[in-house]
């Protein structure tokens, strides 16, 4: 009897312990889990349970597409100013831009009176297999009209490139031919350099222009620095200005070229993410040559990582002007639908332990995005005098020199912006674009004659008996921009380099247009000047007797450079 009473209580004894153990859980799991599953079910939930209300029952048919697009990068513009949503149409041109190349038919173009204007054919590339060449303007493709106020440089973009081996046919009107030329075109790999310019300076100085980290960077770099040793180069200038960065990777690789083994060049750390450190492993090419790093206020990211390796290890001098200040680092993270995210998991910090991110507040942050404009207006640019570091942040080098955190990297020596003979005219006429208009469309009337110069020196020489310089007043004037001789005689100089180099750019490219730049550029010249007087490598800090025999600061220890 007892048995039978027994078994017949056994399933509400098995139901009681569930229902205590699933409380007992739930107790536990909500005060030494950080209630982490409520917030889930508060938050996450909350926001597909809204869009989910949403598609159900709102007065009007809603895109839920759409609306998911613009709601991704108000999320993420909560966190911090450099997590970002990308979506699907821009991933692949952003990736292009760092990953070493594309696919596409190989050809810098400008948009002007809304034609497609062939500005340079890639050597090697497939319109210059099939006889594509410069000043030929793009009017159909596969046999529809590509012309008229539509076109745009995202949609041009768009049509030209394609996957490698695809086939885009093209028709192009051609000056001196009277019926328009077709082209069939198949699409290849076009190599995207992130080393813009390397050549000698001087007979013993060389230079090298590094507009991004992409994947392709360091052997780049290598090769440069391969063809500058060939020509007995004794000194180098690393130019980082305007350097947005790009693949921490790629920064951390170049950098080891310059640092003796064993220096630290970066450690990130993150909540989830725990302390990673690199080191530099003494296999680098340029580990004693002088250096010089440029750098101003578009020097960012990885940019910043190079130039704080470089300064707290007392490797070489910085010059030029305080650089921008990230010093966060974005994991990208790819969706199915071939959008993706660039997420912020963690700080990095140079060799002496500062962080160089700048302050922000989370969310859409005005101050953050206008800091380069309150730079400027604050006089930054011009005196070094006006900037105010934290104290707060003061680091030290190997060598004991002060260094901050909070706010960018300081150079070691540094150069204003040179405001020398601009006018009112000059910024006219540069902010209408006139310059880029007249200088288009006079290297397209007189390519003809300008093909016959292969270097800068040679088209100068021509140029400057062209009276080109006139002839741009008069194009402005018929711009609507007045005849100002005084402002003109003023701004004389400056108005001359920009549109001899713009044209210099149409025709001989990028590196001759950085060559001719660099001629008259007051920071170039002081790195040359530092180098030439033996200068490039920092001299130990003089210190008071307390600071050497190891004066404790606010945090208890000095901070140096590992």
């Amino acid at each position: 009897m007892s048995t039978k009473n027994s078994s017949r209580f056994t399933p509400v004894i098995i139901a009681v312990s569930v229902v205590i153990g699933i409380l007992i859980g739930t107790f536990y799991a909500k005060h030494f889990a950080g209630n982490r599953l409520g917030i889930i079910n508060a938050s996450s939930n909350k926001l597909n349970a809204l869009l989910r209300i949403i598609d159900d029952q709102y007065v009007d048919t809603v895109n839920m597409g759409e609306l998911v697009e613009k709601a991704m990068p108000q999320i993420l513009a909560e966190l911090d100013p450099h997590s970002t949503y990308i979506p699907a149409k821009n991933l692949e041109e952003i990736n292009s831009e760092l990953e070493g190349s594309f696919s596409g038919i190989g050809i810098q173009f400008t948009i002007q009176n809304d034609t497609i204007h062939v500005n340079a054919v890639i050597q090697g590339g497939p319109s210059e297999k099939v006889g594509l060449m410069a000043g030929d303007r793009i009017i159909s493709v596969n046999d529809s009209a590509f012309v008229g106020k539509k076109i745009n440089n995202e949609l041009a973009m768009r049509t030209l490139k394609g996957p490698k081996g695809s086939q885009v046919k093209i028709g192009v009107k051609r000056s001196g031919e009277k019926q328009p030329l077709s082209f069939t075109i198949t699409r290849g790999d076009i190599p995207q350099n992130t080393v813009d310019a390397a050549y000698m300076l001087t007979n013993e100085i060389g230079y090298i222009k590094v507009s991004k980290f992409g994947r392709t960077s360091h052997m780049e770099l290598l090769k440069a620095l391969a063809e500058l040793n060939q020509k007995k180069c004794k000194g180098l200038i690393i130019d980082l200005r305007g350097n947005t960065g790009g693949y921490m990777e790629a920064a951390i690789r170049m950098v080891n070229e310059f640092l003796p083994e064993g220096k630290l060049i970066v450690y990130t750390q993150g909540r989830k993410y725990p302390r990673s450190e690199e080191f530099a492993n003494g296999t680098g090419s340029c580990q004693k040559i002088p250096l010089i790093v440029l750098v101003d206020e578009g020097s960012a990211s990885a940019s910043e990582i190079f130039t704080g390796a470089i300064q707290d290890n007392d490797r070489g001098t910085i010059v030029g002007r305080r650089s921008f200040g990230k010093g966060l680092v974005q994991q990208p993270i790819d969706f199915s639908d071939g959008s993706a995210i660039r997420l912020t998991i963690a700080r990095y910090y140079t060799p002496s332990g500062r962080c160089i991110q700048r302050p922000y507040e989370s969310g859409n942050d005005r101050n953050y995005e206008m800091d380069l404009y309150k730079r400027y207006e604050h006089g930054e640019f011009f005196s070094r005098d006006s900037i105010k570091q934290n104290e707060d942040e003061r680091y030290y080098t190997n060598l004991g020199r002060v260094v901050y955190g909070g706010g960018g990297i300081m150079p070691d020596v540094f150069v204003p912006q040179d405001t020398t003979g601009i006018s009112s005219y000059l910024s006219t006429v540069l902010n209408r674009g006139l310059t880029l208009q007249f200088t288009f469309q006079y290297t397209d009337k007189h390519r003809q004659s300008l093909n016959q110069f292969d270097n800068e020196e040679s088209l100068l020489k021509y140029l400057s008996r062209q009276g080109v310089i006139e002839q741009f007043i008069r194009f402005a004037e018929s711009k609507g921009v007045k005849r100002r001789n005084i402002l003109i005689h003023k701004s004389y100089q400056l108005l001359e380099r920009n549109i001899y180099g713009n044209i210099i750019y149409n025709m001989l490219g990028l590196e001759a247009y950085i060559r001719y730049f660099n001629q008259t550029d007051s920071t170039v010249k002081k790195g040359i000047e530092l180098l030439e007087k033996g200068e490039a490598f920092p001299k130990p800090a003089v210190t008071d007797t307390d600071e050497e025999n190891g004066k404790e600061t606010e945090n208890g220890k000095e901070k140096r450079a590992a």
